[in-house]
């Protein structure tokens, strides 16, 4: 958790939460107001929406691909240090390089 601001008041349960008639409102209420450890493991993750259900099952493949030891390495000790896998900084790595070929190519804005 990240660490949490001075002079903020601590909320310890939804009835401490009052009701906003804008989120301009509710926005400006949480500026000095943060959750506490009680209500946060009462909340509960709400219903996805058709494209987040989508992003979700959207299917990946497995492919094989070849590195030497030492490019191997260098790619893990780069994930280490951005604190990720070092086969999702690999994709990472395909999707970014990919779009800038599609952009020299003419074949994306």
């Amino acid at each position: 958790m990240p660490a949490r601001k001075k002079n903020m008041s601590t909320v310890g349960s939804w009835s401490d939460v009052p009701k906003f008639t804008t989120e301009a409102d509710e926005a400006e209420w949480w500026s000095t107001h943060q959750p506490g450890d009680e209500l946060l493991t009462q909340m509960k993750p709400g219903p996805l929406t058709t494209e987040e259900h989508a992003a979700r099952s959207a299917r990946t493949h497995p492919v094989a691909i070849r590195f030497d030891d030492a490019t191997l390495e260098r790619v893990r000790a780069l994930a280490h240090r951005r604190h990720k896998g070092y086969q999702t900084l690999l994709k990472e790595f395909v999707v970014e390089r990919l779009y800038e070929e599609e952009k020299r190519e003419g074949m994306v804005g």
